[in-house]
């Protein structure tokens, strides 16, 4: 405990943090300033070195185990948060540059998205039950950042914004043939189709994602319009107008970054253009989380955007538009984080408890990196020419007010 302890104080400049240890020696770090006081309390005489071998991914599999408790005028949210505000310091801490250079010593191993083991990390994720998911995302299932133009709408109003902005930029006309690569469960392919009258083709290589996509392309009476397909990215062929693909950059790892574009490009028919929404990092490339990558999103990296803009440029890719959405993520996951908080007896029931704890801290984590971190959402479109995409930006808003008038 000495040397977590010598960690610590270094760390803690905002907040407090009291720390109990198994044998009943209690130490505070920090003054209370600036941030949440939180007590937590160390039931194993080990913690505290598996702590300080990998801070992030041991503390948070001890609160899995119920190895680290947080007393009872804290949650799990307070103690994430606390973290989050010491977020620099803890950075530049021994341990954490230990830890995040063995991340990038291992990352070719970790990130090595062939087409098979891509598809097994996807559904390692994914593969949950469906009802699972539905008790926290919004109605339409759709797991990836909304958009907020008033930071007081409901997550159903962001999520529907969301798909309303991306199919205003996308410019579709009726008749177009729209790729969509990573669909989820199906809501943005068939609102695409219901709203612009397109051809739209969906792709995942989750097969649950597929069947709850075609039912729900079938309840909207879109079966001959909406077609998904079990497959990888890199796996599809054929031309299209309009490639989209949200969420689903963060999957590939930074060794596939450039062929995900290169995909994009040969997907794209003559005149086309894609638009690419994902999440990016505002500094130099860093280290993936170890814990998420260890728990969550096996395979997966968030890239900075210097690398989405080399990988543009050395396929030789236009960018017509770049738009960053820097706190929306935050607003998303909070409304996520609340639902399933409301919900966490029924998931203890479904998944069971350790399952709830560790989506406990996924959810907590990432929203304070969009509110703390160096995390934002960007939205590109891209194309092969020059002219594909509109030279200004005010068809995105005249479609937009058109869609919402349709009451789209």
């Amino acid at each position: 405990m000495r040397l977590l302890a010598c960690v610590l104080r270094r760390a803690f400049k905002r907040g407090a943090l009291t720390i109990t240890d198994h044998d009943g020696t209690r130490y505070v770090f920090g003054n209370g300033e600036g941030g949440p006081s939180v007590a937590i309390r160390f039931h194993d005489a080990r913690l505290a070195r598996s702590i300080l071998r990998n801070p992030e991914t041991g503390a948070a599999e001890a609160y899995m185990d119920g190895r680290l408790t947080i007393e009872p005028d804290g949650t799990i949210h307070d103690l994430i948060r606390l973290h989050a505000v010491n977020r620099r310091t803890f950075e530049t801490s021994l341990p954490m540059r230990i830890v995040n250079g063995f991340g990038w010593f291992t990352r070719n191993i970790a990130q090595a998205n062939s087409v098979r083991r891509a598809a097994r990390n996807a559904q390692e994720h994914y593969d949950h039950p469906p009802e699972f998911y539905a008790m926290w995302l919004d109605r339409e299932m759709n797991y990836s950042c909304a958009y907020f133009p008033d930071p007081g709408m409901s997550l159903e109003e962001a999520q529907l914004a969301k798909m309303r902005h991306i199919a205003a930029k996308l410019g579709i006309e009726p008749g177009m043939t729209v790729l969509e690569i990573g669909s989820g469960w199906g809501g943005l392919a068939v609102y695409l189709a219901e709203a612009t009258g397109a051809q739209v083709t969906g792709i995942s290589p989750v097969p649950h994602q597929i069947e709850r996509s075609r039912r729900r392309a079938a309840e909207h009476g879109l079966s001959d319009r909406v077609s998904f397909v079990q497959t990888d990215y890199r796996e599809m062929q054929g031309k299209f107008d309009r490639v989209v693909s949200v969420g689903m950059m963060e999957h590939v790892g930074q060794a596939y970054i450039r062929d995900y574009f290169r995909t994009i490009g040969e997907r794209l028919a003559p005149g086309g253009y894609a638009l690419v929404h994902a999440i990016g990092y505002s500094g130099p490339p860093e280290p993936s989380s170890s814990f998420i990558r260890k728990y969550i999103f096996p395979g997966g990296y968030i890239p900075s955007l210097n690398e989405v803009f080399e990988a543009t440029q050395k396929e030789r890719l236009w960018v017509g538009d770049c738009e960053l959405l820097r706190l929306h993520y935050g607003w998303t996951v909070k409304h996520w984080r609340e639902r399933f908080e409301a919900k966490r007896g029924k998931v203890v029931e479904m998944m069971g408890e350790r399952f709830a704890r560790m989506w406990e801290v996924y959810l907590n984590a990432v929203e304070q990196t969009f509110y703390n971190g160096g995390h934002m959402v960007f939205q590109l479109l891209v194309s092969k020419v020059i002219d594909a995409v509109p030279v200004t930006r005010n068809f995105i808003t005249e479609r937009e007010t058109s869609l919402r008038a349709s009451n789209h």
